[in-house]
């Protein structure tokens, strides 16, 4: 009897059970608008067929597999995709063996690169949510919210409701072309919003490069962040300071060398972010807005935006050489006046001293600041031009560069700067027995400016002896 009553209850209960679960999932998949084939714009001919074999051999295999984030969003909205990532229940351990070409990546985010050449497709795992239950292997958080580890795996929904912004949480199934869109991206799109998902402050808290990412897309897609996703960034700002500057270098290049820097400039201003990744620069900024060093800082990002958008390629030494030129002249001044040093010695040691304090911030790499470094002393020897010295100076790899900076400067300081750079620009283009003429003619000015005068040497012991 007791037996009997034992099983009543837990078919009762299983049933109850059953119930609940099938509430959740359908609680689930009514929280999930699925777009058909035939309202949407996007094409498979548009994705990329490594993409596309991935997706496929996931299905294959009785995986799910969505194309995902921003490739989606490029195609939605008609531009081409930048790269395309794929997201799939699949482990990152079960995709490696699924594919010979794939290698394993991230402690912090387990990620699976899938290789073809030149072109990666990134493969990342459903991400679920976190609680105190977690797993610390693979799920940890420091005290001020930021997520040092995060290899919780768990549902499309919960992997949706991850990600930061909504026009980012868009999947795209090559299984029956369906777009998914769980946290109302589309309408998002539509509307020229970036929104984030989720509490704006416990999201930026996570990772504070949200809100990097929030003003790159803003300029990049020409939209409007929305006011609650906007307003906590002024205030957290501060929390990039706890980013590695290796990572923040990465993220300036993406912001400022990416067709948009000019507008991306504007808000990352606007918004107080551009202290935290340039603080030598920042401390200069003027309530006009118009001293030398933000003049070239706006014309340097324009003229970079124009290159890469004619499909110029672009160097970010230029760009932090000419970023940097006036907190490098204005510190070398000082230097020359508090040490009595020479303007050169003095100059050089300012080229350190600013690159250092740059560095603390953005890891900029040796082989970009050594070519800055060319830029630089370059600008102290473009005015020398006497004899073989003008010769001498078109033949250093980065004179191109350097005259660069130099009609920027001219642009902007005028006079005597505006001179040299005519002379320097008639000099490239001139012929041979042309450019005798123009060297010929700079005999006129002041010997004083060719030659030091020296002091005559002292007798050695031995010679007055």
């Amino acid at each position: 009897m007791f037996t009997r009553v034992a099983n009543f209850c837990r078919k009762v209960l299983t049933r109850e059970s059953d119930t609940d679960t099938q509430q959740e999932s359908h609680h689930t998949e009514s929280d999930v608008a699925i777009i058909p084939r035939a309202q949407h714009t996007i094409s498979r001919q548009e994705i990329s067929d490594n993409a596309l074999k991935v997706l496929y051999r996931l299905n294959k295999s009785g995986y799910e597999a969505y194309l995902v984030g921003g490739g989606v969003r490029d195609l939605l909205l008609n531009k081409k995709p930048k790269d395309f990532d794929i997201t799939t229940n699949a482990t990152p351990e079960q995709v490696r063996k699924l594919f010979r070409n794939c290698r394993l990546i991230g402690r912090r985010f387990r990620l699976a690169h899938i290789m073809f050449g030149p072109e990666i497709i990134e493969v990342a795992t459903f991400r679920g949510g976190h609680s105190d239950n977690d797993d610390k292997n693979a799920s940890q958080q420091a005290n001020n919210g930021m997520l040092l580890r995060d290899n919780v795996y768990g549902s499309i929904t919960e992997d949706a409701h991850r990600r930061d912004f909504t026009i980012n949480s868009l999947y795209y199934s090559a299984a029956d072309f369906t777009v998914r869109d769980f946290t109302g991206g589309i309408q998002d799109l539509k509307q020229g919003i970036i929104r984030l998902i989720g509490d704006p402050e416990t999201r930026y808290r996570e990772d504070p490069v949200r809100m990097l990412r929030a003003i790159r897309f803003a300029a990049k897609l020409d939209m409007q962040i929305e006011p609650v996703t906007a307003e906590p960034i002024g205030r957290l700002s501060s929390l990039l300071s706890e980013i590695p500057a290796a990572r923040l270098f990465e993220e300036a290049l993406k912001l400022l060398q990416s067709g948009y820097g000019y507008p991306t400039y504007q808000l990352l201003r606007q918004h107080h972010l551009f202290r935290p990744l340039f603080p030598i620069i920042a401390k200069n900024f003027t309530p006009q807005g118009d001293s030398n060093m933000e003049q070239i800082l706006s014309q340097v990002l324009k003229n970079t935006d124009t290159r890469l958008q004619i499909g110029k390629r672009v160097n970010p030494a230029f760009l932090f050489a000419a970023m940097l030129w006036y907190p490098l002249v204005e510190h070398a001044e000082k230097l020359a006046q508090e040490s009595g040093l020479a303007y050169y010695d003095a100059f050089a040691l300012a080229m350190n001293d600013v690159l250092d304090e740059q560095c603390r911030t953005l890891a900029i790499p040796k082989r970009i600041t050594s070519l800055v470094r060319d830029i630089w002393q370059l600008q102290l020897r473009l005015p020398r031009r006497h004899g073989r010295k003008a010769y001498k100076l078109m033949e250093h790899p980065k004179f191109r560069a350097a005259f660069d900076l130099l009609q920027l400067r001219a642009e902007i300081e005028k006079g005597e700067l505006l001179k040299l750079t005519h002379w320097w620009d008639e000099f490239q283009q001139a012929d041979i027995q042309r450019q005798k003429t123009m060297l010929t003619s700079l005999g006129d000015e002041p010997s004083a400016r060719r030659h030091r005068s020296r002091r005559p040497r002292k007798p050695s012991p031995k010679q007055s002896s």
